[in-house]
């Protein structure tokens, strides 16, 4: 069973949807609300933050091995990459 709801929007908005017909917006809306409710749920304590997570990112394609966390001196040299990746692009935002 599915029911009505009425939406109003502003002016703009609707103009900018227009330029893209070729979307269903009622699947948007419908798809957004779900998300929503879904985090505000998972939020309210429904489901674990981190079980989301994992279920997006199953669903994203990944493989549930690929979710095994990392040895540590791995998960470290990572973390210190990560870092040297940031200094490099803090500096290169500087520079510009």
């Amino acid at each position: 069973m599915s029911a009505t709801l009425t939406v109003r929007l502003p002016r703009r908005l609707l103009e900018r949807m227009r330029r893209h017909r070729e979307i269903n917006w009622s699947e948007v809306v419908r798809r957004s609300i779900e998300e929503y409710l879904d985090r505000l749920e998972a939020a309210a304590g429904g489901a674990e933050p981190g079980e989301s997570v994992a279920e997006e990112l199953l669903e994203s394609g990944l493989e549930p091995g690929d979710l095994e966390p990392l040895p540590a001196a791995e998960e470290e040299r990572l973390a210190a990459r990560l870092g040297e990746l940031e200094w490099e692009r803090t500096r290169r935002l500087r520079g510009a």
